[in-house]
């Protein structure tokens, strides 16, 4: 495992999130951090730095939101709200883990046992209210001569 921290504010986040984009190397990203860690603030910059024009929000109650950037469709879910994993299995979380798009995962914990093995995780920590630090974990395993990152 590599992992590589950044410590930002809110008017450097767009600089945070091309590293990250550079550094991804899954398909499934999981974001981690208490509520109000600014989880969904940093999803909604990356898919800017992506080239999307959509209107990034929390898909709380929709589960999933799809946005289209130059890399193709990337889907957003947040599983605060589920009650377990069944409902997750449900609305056939497993096809999309199947697919070949980027996939941005909060409240990942609440379908431990559905995700895919090869992920990228993010866990944000607040230092105060106007200043973040992230710690990106890649997993080593996925690391070829021929992967290329996510940008």
């Amino acid at each position: 495992m590599i992992t590589k921290e950044y410590t930002y504010r809110l008017d450097t986040i767009e600089t945070v999130a091309k590293r990250l984009l550079q550094s991804f190397n899954s398909k499934v990203i999981l974001f981690n951090g208490e509520m109000g860690a600014g989880k969904t603030t940093l999803i909604k910059s990356l898919l800017k730095v992506m080239g999307s024009d959509d209107a990034v929000t929390s898909p709380t109650f929709s589960i999933v939101n799809e946005y289209s950037t130059y890399k193709g469709i990337v889907y957003h879910f947040d599983f605060y709200r589920i009650e377990d994993e069944e409902e997750a299995h449900n609305f056939g979380v497993e096809d999309y883990f199947e697919s070949n798009n980027l996939l941005f995962i909060e409240w990942s914990e609440r379908v431990a046992s559905l995700l895919p093995k090869d992920v990228c995780i993010v866990d944000i920590s607040i230092n105060s209210p106007k200043e973040r630090t992230l710690k990106l974990t890649i997993n080593t395993h996925n690391l070829t001569e021929n992967t290329h990152a996510i940008s």
